[in-house]
């Protein structure tokens, strides 16, 4: 039996959009959300803030790609944790509405992205999916996750698969 890209594609984005928000109260405890919100891992990457607004972004995308519908508009206005964890929470709202057979349905789809420049890039929704939308929400999920980190929060690996918390077992005694 072949999984669905739902099934596939969607736990994914919503459990890391929840480990994001797990990150958020972790590194809350820092005492330096302010400078955390504007830190960057080098000049030319976007700040934290942005990183979630387009992990969030991504998600939510996918999301209406593959169903040929419209995502919910979220103005990137972001100031604080708090505020970011709504974000997440909205997105994670939104993905659960989604209709599995609508979702796996946009397979062929054809979808288009125009970048700001003009260019863009053509896929078949499955190849978008995997090769697109999956590694670009995961790139600004790690980037998140590597400025939270390098920004003092306690943070490790084990937070950063966190969402597998309920598969996790003892070691034998």
């Amino acid at each position: 039996m072949s999984a669905s890209l739902h099934a596939t594609s969607v736990p994914a984005f919503i459990g890391m959009l929840g480990n994001i928000k797990a990150w958020l109260d972790m590194a809350a405890g820092t005492g330096n959300e302010a400078d955390l919100l504007e830190a960057r891992l080098t000049d030319d990457m976007f700040p934290l803030v942005r990183q979630i607004q387009i992990a969030s972004d991504a998600a939510k995308g996918a999301g209406a790609r593959m169903t040929g519908t419209e995502a919910p508009a979220m103005p990137d206005e972001e100031k604080t944790f708090a505020e970011l964890k709504a974000r997440c929470d909205k997105t994670i709202a939104y993905l659960r509405g989604l209709d599995p057979a609508a979702y796996d349905a946009g397979a062929d789809r054809e979808i288009v992205i125009t970048f700001p420049n003009g260019g863009g890039v053509k896929f078949d929704g499955q190849t978008f999916l995997s090769g697109f939308a999956l590694p670009n929400f995961y790139f600004h999920a790690t980037t998140t996750y590597a400025i939270l980190r390098a920004g003092g929060g306690p943070l490790g690996k084990q937070n950063f698969l966190g969402h597998l918390a309920p598969y996790m077992f003892a070691p034998p005694a």
